[in-house]
């Protein structure tokens, strides 16, 4: 179960930063408002994950899973660079990912 809410809090990290850049620095109401509720509900998550999980591996997969797509993401809908080298470093960040859920 600490896994699929990592992997939940990962997804709302996602949100979190989407809704950030929607709130134009905050001086947007719901886009602020939604930036405020993903980022503590991902928090509170991740909180709740590390009860059973090691500390490195839950924060290490956590903020992978918001880096890694939140960069995808923003290629798919934002048109971000989607530059070879780009993308072999999302690859890496997955690939890590991966290997700690292996690990533990």
């Amino acid at each position: 179960m600490a896994w699929v809410l990592l992997c939940i809090a990962g997804i709302l990290e996602i949100g979190f930063a989407f809704a950030m850049k929607s709130s134009l620095g905050f001086t947007r109401f719901v886009p602020s408002v939604l930036t405020i509720a993903t980022g503590l509900a991902s928090v509170a998550l991740l909180s709740h994950s590390l009860r059973t999980l090691p500390v490195g591996t839950g924060y290490a997969v956590w903020t992978g899973i918001g880096a890694a797509g939140t960069a995808i993401l923003g290629i798919v809908l934002l048109g971000d660079s989607a530059a070879p080298v780009r993308m072999l470093c999302i690859a890496l960040i997955l690939s890590g990912i991966i290997g700690l859920k292996l690990a533990s």
